[in-house]
């Protein structure tokens, strides 16, 4: 068996796996950056926050006109309950009878503007909770088809790794020394093989005795041009 005979089948192995984990890692961020789900996903929250920010307005709004309701009931009670005799006090208390249910008249327009808004609020929450619901289920079919290909390609992966260790065993430890660093410095491709008399990876002719040194079985030959070991059937 040449040299590079061990180095190129681990070669193969090595460009699938890296082909399977290139996929994988698209797979990965498809479906942790969908962004037609974050975009709707941002426009119901907004719509949460302002729905629940105009419900508070009514309630405060409800609570303050009630307050004031109370407070001119006790004021005219104490106006008609003939215990104030004196004239003075009896028209600081219709005064401020007035006074009050004039006060009453600009809340209970402010409870219905915040009615109103409360109203409006709650449609476009209604709304932003449909379409949150309409892209989350197309982006779960899109993504169900996503998740059984990373399953496949994740069961395919552990297949590849049993390979690897199997096609690296024989091969000796220096020759996997030499092969990794040129993996790190070739964008993954160590080994390329000869193809009509050139190297299958950078295309530049090679001489009969350097194919010839490609299948020894003792040293590795290397391409003039782009470095890689050479594998020659």
């Amino acid at each position: 068996m040449s040299a590079s005979l061990g180095l190129f089948r681990l070669q193969q192995i090595d460009s699938q796996i890296d082909r399977v984990k290139a996929r994988l890692n698209v797979i990965q961020k498809t479906l942790d950056n969908d962004k037609k789900v974050k975009d709707a996903l941002t426009q119901f929250e907004q719509a949460d926050s302002n729905n629940h920010l105009a419900m508070r307005q009514v309630k405060n709004a409800e609570a303050e006109a009630n307050d004031l309701k109370i407070k001119i009931e006790q004021t005219e009670s104490n106006l008609y309950s003939g215990n104030v005799r004196s004239p003075k006090e009896l028209q600081d208390l219709q005064l401020e009878a007035s006074s009050l249910k004039k006060h009453l008249v600009t809340l209970e327009e402010r409870e219905l503007e915040a009615m109103l808004s409360a109203e409006s609020a709650e449609a476009e929450k209604e709304k932003a909770e449909k379409e949150l619901n309409n892209v989350q289920e197309q982006a779960g079919n899109e993504n169900k088809t996503l998740l059984e290909e990373k399953k496949q390609l994740t069961s395919q992966m552990e297949s590849l790794a049993q390979e690897r260790q199997a096609a690296r065993t024989p091969v000796d430890s220096a020759l996997l020394e030499i092969y990794e660093d040129l993996r790190k410095q070739k964008r993954g491709v160590a080994v390329a093989e000869t193809d009509d008399d050139a190297c299958a990876a950078c295309g530049t002719n090679l001489t009969a005795a350097l194919q010839q040194n490609a299948r020894s079985q003792i040293k590795l030959a290397y391409c003039p041009s782009c470095g890689r070991i050479l594998f020659a059937n």
